[in-house]
């Protein structure tokens, strides 16, 4: 069954094509290491809530952008395996590839897709 990791973060809004660049170097891994599909979409129509909201969760300064991303796999199992392999692959290291937002407000969490239409 289709497994779906989610992540949700505030990215520095100047860093943009270094968000770009270092998403596009990491779909690269992980399709190699077993995703389907990765999916990374810049905040466009992200609006601010009372009680909760894309910008509250991530505690979005005002001169960052919500960036909405996600990983499709084939299982869990392929999942499991396929990150291991991410976490430890060369070309995603901090001194190689450097996440250009703060690490400590991404959120993410992985999902058994139960509706696909």
């Amino acid at each position: 069954m289709t497994y779906v990791d989610g992540f949700v973060a505030a990215v520095p809004t100047a860093n943009r094509d270094a968000y770009r660049k270092h998403a596009q170097a990491a779909a690269k891994v992980f399709k190699e290491h077993g995703a389907l599909t990765v999916a990374e979409c810049w905040g466009d129509d992200v609006p601010e809530g009372k009680l909760t909201s894309f910008s509250m969760a991530v505690k979005r300064n005002e001169d960052e952008t919500v960036v909405f991303s996600w990983i499709t796999w084939p299982s869990r199992k392929v999942r499991d395996e396929g990150m291991k392999k991410v976490m430890a692959d060369p070309r995603l290291q901090p001194d190689t590839n450097p996440m250009p937002f703060d690490g400590k407000r991404l959120i993410y969490g992985g999902f058994e897709m139960i509706v696909s239409a």
